[in-house]
């Protein structure tokens, strides 16, 4: 009976989370979030999937506001690939961005461009979690290859906390004990 009651108090917390609307963090400072990320983690996504490891996404801020976006990562072959991108600024919050990996001359067309939100940020900028409104998309990201097994679990409990699925999780990088 206990079980049942706190498996029931679980999947509302969770519906609750969800209908809840999602928000970007309330500061970026896009100087600091600049440079290399390393991906630890991922919901599944079309765009990754000849990505064996090794990813990393690269951010350069340039002079009229927007952000270069460099997505990198070894395919199975050992191989690398990588493809650059562009984000700017799309809502309220500087966190609210949207980028596009389409070719610049096809930039006007709305459905090039997706949302790219930093959801939670540390504090020192070692860690982020970055998704979009409808929670279809969702990265871990840090500023080393990997992350202690603490610090991971921090990151999903604050992901399911906003609603997120992590059923599908893909880990790219385990974390080190």
């Amino acid at each position: 009976m206990v079980r049942t009651l706190f498996l029931i108090a679980g999947l509302l917390a969770t519906s609750a989370a969800s209908a809840q609307a999602l928000k970007a963090v309330p500061e970026l400072d896009v100087q600091r979030y600049a440079g290399t990320w390393h991906e630890i983690a991922r919901l599944p996504n079309r765009f990754e999937n000849m990505c064996a490891g090794d990813i990393t996404a690269t951010y350069t801020p340039l002079e009229d506001g927007r952000i270069r976006v460099v997505n990198a990562c070894r395919k199975a072959d050992g191989s690398r690939q990588s493809v650059d991108g562009i984000a700017r600024r799309s809502g309220e919050r500087a966190a609210e961005l949207e980028v596009r990996f389409a070719p610049a001359w096809l930039s006007f067309l709305p459905f090039v461009w997706a949302d790219y939100w930093v959801i939670a940020l540390d504090r020192d900028y070692q860690w982020a979690i970055v998704g979009e409104p409808d929670r279809d998309y969702l990265w871990f990201l840090t500023r080393e290859p990997t992350v202690d097994a603490a610090t991971f679990e921090s990151l999903k409990a604050r992901a399911r906390s906003m609603g997120y699925d992590l059923g599908d999780l893909v880990v790219v990088n385990p974390p080190k004990p």
